[in-house]
């Protein structure tokens, strides 16, 4: 499903205790990369990208030893400008985002953002977020680490 920013749908995340607020998460981070890369920001559901699921939650398990508690609703994968991207959206409201850049020498970073009115998870408790206002999203909490180790892409890349 192509991701609307002018039209924001909760479509995908009703589950969630914090559907709108996510909802503006998700539309927030498809208005980044349309103006950013001129791409359109898609989402499938988490059951339909389990390889890719896996990959990052081998990340967060060996860089950071983390398991995120909430469910896996909708993910977004990408390849923008040489940068394979993932988005996965929880249940919780947490929106995490992985990005690995094929070079070498390029960024590769997990970033945590957090729906307006949802607690920090316990698991994410040790991390400082930073606020940032969105029209979209409300008041948004961003955290992220870099990813030092090496983690083969996923097929599904």
């Amino acid at each position: 499903m192509s991701v609307s920013f002018t039209d924001v749908s909760t479509e995908g995340l009703e589950s969630s205790p914090v559907a709108d607020a996510l909802a503006g998460l998700r539309a927030n981070e498809a208005r980044y990369f349309k103006n950013k890369y001129d791409h359109d920001f898609t989402v499938v559901p988490a059951a339909e990208a389990p390889q890719t699921l896996a990959w990052v939650e081998e990340i967060l398990r060996t860089e950071r030893e983390l398991v995120i508690d909430s469910p896996a609703l909708e993910m977004s994968i990408s390849e923008v400008d040489g940068i394979f991207w993932v988005y996965v959206f929880y249940e919780s409201g947490l929106g995490l985002n992985a990005l690995w850049t094929r070079e070498e020498a390029g960024k590769r970073a997990v970033g945590f953002k957090l729906s307006d009115g949802m607690e920090v998870p316990q698991e994410l408790s040790a991390f400082k977020f930073a606020r940032q206002k969105s029209k979209l999203a409300g008041t948004i909490r961003g955290s992220y680490f870099v990813i030092k180790g090496e983690h083969p892409l996923p097929e599904e890349a």
